[in-house]
């Protein structure tokens, strides 16, 4: 079983994708293995005339079709998610999220767009054909922190929140292997990352 983590965010490091690294890194410590690709990495031409026949493009496609769970972030622009993460949802099969767990993140800079998920992101998650999208995780700035040191720190009432969606994340994922959601694993599961193909390097920590 394996976990994608899909970022949306134009700018890195930014907020949205250290919350996303930290979610992927929590769920690594449960025994799941993740990769990971940041759209902004894909070959912009192409990403835009959705050219299907590029290589990067083509291998970013198949990531997402040959992984278990999906968690997707993004920063909110204008009242919803970037042009750059609808720019690649659009170049999925109308069924690309089948059969899959999805958890959507987003971050911003105030209240005022804690629903942006719901009304803007959700419903092309369902119209893709996800099996199950968690409830959708909204942050803003005063609930994130990032230290140098220290690197990424949550206030308390979105620490519960990014808790229960890993929580769930990793239920689904052991219910899919048939195990008991409560059921640890035997060992980790090795990272496996993106990385490895030259269009697709890893998130970088400030």
């Amino acid at each position: 079983m394996s976990i994608l983590l899909l970022g949306g965010s134009p700018q890195l490091p930014s907020s949205s994708s250290r919350l996303l690294l930290h979610i992927g890194e929590q769920l690594a410590l449960q025994g799941h293995s993740y990769a990971k690709l940041h759209v902004r990495d894909l070959p912009a031409r192409a990403l835009l005339q959705a050219d299907h026949d590029d290589v990067a493009i083509a291998h970013a496609v198949r990531a997402v079709a040959e992984a278990d769970a999906i968690v997707i972030a993004t920063p909110i622009y204008k009242a919803s998610y970037t042009g750059l993460l609808k720019a690649f949802l659009d170049l999925l099969p109308q069924d690309g999220l089948a059969g899959k767990l999805v958890l959507p993140l987003a971050t911003g800079g105030g209240h005022a767009h804690t629903l942006a998920l719901d009304y803007a992101l959700r419903p092309v998650l369902h119209a893709l054909g996800a099996k199950q999208v968690f409830t959708s995780i909204y942050a803003n700035a005063q609930q994130l922190a990032w230290h140098e040191e220290h690197g990424l720190s949550l206030d308390a009432t979105i620490a519960a929140r990014v808790q229960a969606g890993i929580d769930d994340v990793s239920s689904g994922l052991f219910l899919l292997q048939g195990r008991p959601p409560s059921a640890p694993a035997d060992i980790a599961v090795p990272l496996r990352s993106l990385q490895e193909q030259p269009y697709a390097p890893q998130f970088q920590a400030a």
